[in-house]
């Protein structure tokens, strides 16, 4: 696994570090491609079918499309209905994972739950299941690079930062990097909802700190207050994703004061169909 270079950003008057994960890969970059390092690692010819499931524009989604189509893999991926939009609008990070070679299979909403649960008795020594979010053993091994590389870095700062999903990324490198406090904020549901993903994971990190926002926030819906973050740190000089960057963004420059390396987790991919949903709002300028 190549080191990715840690870049400097300004913004509103202060200094912040970036870890650059974000230039692994155009489409396969970020906590995904650490999440996914295990399996970059296995030999072609060990595999031949990766299934997983999720949302219809999910960064992991492409990102495993992306690995599959360089490995030779089958993909196989279960989502619930497709949307009428989506049906006549095949974009982003969806339309691409389909070039990749992605096979995609509708299960409906009252049938998925059960359905994904029942996906292990697909497994066998040529298949292997990801879990959506990124399964722990997938993860664990990327995730504890990611943690050696910052520290051979030794990068001057006093906390880290990363946005979180499932919160997998934030608990490993917090248990991982005890030295340093870690900051994240939950950009799917609350932070009880974050506490009893990571809870899974083991006994939550004392410097793993969850920053949130008195404002709530739907997540993938556009605001204003995000575009204008986006628009600012793309200004700086470098491109963020706009589903969970800049409520992370938004709070950093809130309720924090140190000095700070943020962790970029990749995904501006997908900022092309997030953009046209900015501009149908009428936020983009």
């Amino acid at each position: 696994m190549q080191k990715t270079p840690i870049s400097t950003l300004c913004l509103d008057d202060r200094e912040f570090l970036i870890k650059r994960d974000d230039l692994f890969d155009e489409y396969l970059s970020g906590n995904k491609y650490r999440k996914l390092h295990k399996l970059l690692q296995t030999p072609a010819d060990k595999l031949d079918t990766i299934i997983s499931y999720g949302g219809t524009q999910s960064n992991a989604m492409l990102s495993i499309a992306a690995m599959c189509q360089q490995k030779g893999w089958k993909f196989i991926y279960y989502t619930k209905p497709l949307s009428q939009h989506q049906k006549q609008n095949q974009d982003g990070n969806y339309a691409q994972a389909l070039r990749f070679g992605m096979q995609h299979k509708e299960i409906e909403h009252e049938l998925y739950r059960d359905y994904v649960a029942s996906l292990r008795v697909l497994q066998d020594e040529r298949s292997f299941i990801i879990h959506q979010g990124g399964a722990v053993d997938e993860a664990v091994e990327g995730l504890e690079v990611l943690a050696d590389e910052i520290r051979t870095q030794n990068p001057q700062c006093d906390a880290i930062a990363t946005p979180s999903g499932t919160g997998t990324t934030a608990f490993f490198l917090a248990k991982h990097l005890s030295e340093f406090t870690i900051y994240t904020t939950p950009s799917v549901g609350d932070k009880s909802y974050l506490l009893e993903q990571m809870g899974a994971l083991g006994k939550v990190p004392d410097n793993l700190i969850i920053l949130e926002s008195e404002k709530k926030y739907h997540f993938a819906k556009p605001y204003r207050e995000f575009y204008e973050i986006y628009e600012k740190l793309l200004k700086s000089g470098i491109e963020f994703d706009l589903l969970y960057a800049p409520l992370l963004w938004k709070l950093l420059l809130e309720q924090t004061q140190e000095r700070i390396l943020y962790i970029h987790s990749g995904g501006v991919f997908g900022n092309t169909t997030m953009l046209e949903r900015y501009k149908r709002k009428g936020f983009v300028r």
